[in-house]
């Protein structure tokens, strides 16, 4: 009986490593290159001046959506009908349509515009391919942080109209 307590107590210190490694995992967020980056930090800075400016909300919106009509798809995966969401969703808040968005899920996915249309991010994006992975990390990244914003407005897409 000791060994099988022995075992027990074994197998739980273990599982506490486990899931102490696990969560530090999970508070640091910033873990790949591209969310790292001076050109990512500028992103989230300029994010808050362009949330409250309607020219500067309409003119990323504008850049955005030119750049995202000729990049290629395949970066982006599983993420490119969210970055399109994110457009959507910015265009529908800029007109005054849409406002069920909390400031911070409105500053995520406009850092992920601004970093988005930055030729000059971490990879810039005339490197072939490479230029637009950065991109897709930062469009990953932000959807999945935002999913739940991004979801709800899909959802309000399809009934309001």
């Amino acid at each position: 009986m000791k060994k099988s307590k022995k075992v027990k107590t074994k197998s739980r210190s273990k599982t506490r490593k486990r899931s102490a490694s696990k969560n530090l995992e999970q508070r640091i967020p910033y873990q790949k290159p591209a969310l790292r980056s001076d050109a990512f930090a500028r992103a989230l800075t300029d994010a808050k001046s362009c949330a409250t400016n309607p020219e500067s909300l309409q003119a990323l919106f504008n850049e955005a959506a030119r750049k995202a009509a000729t990049v290629p798809r395949e970066p982006f995966k599983d993420n490119w009908s969210y970055l399109q969401t994110m457009l959507r969703l910015i265009r529908a808040y800029h007109r005054g349509e849409y406002d069920q968005v909390s400031k911070d899920a409105l500053m995520w996915i406009i850092a992920a515009l601004n970093y988005f249309v930055d030729p000059f991010d971490l990879i810039p994006n005339k490197t072939p391919f490479l230029g637009f992975v950065d991109d897709a990390t930062v469009v990953e990244f932000v959807a999945a942080r935002t999913r739940q914003t991004l979801d709800d407005f899909m959802t309000w897409e399809t009934t309001v109209r």
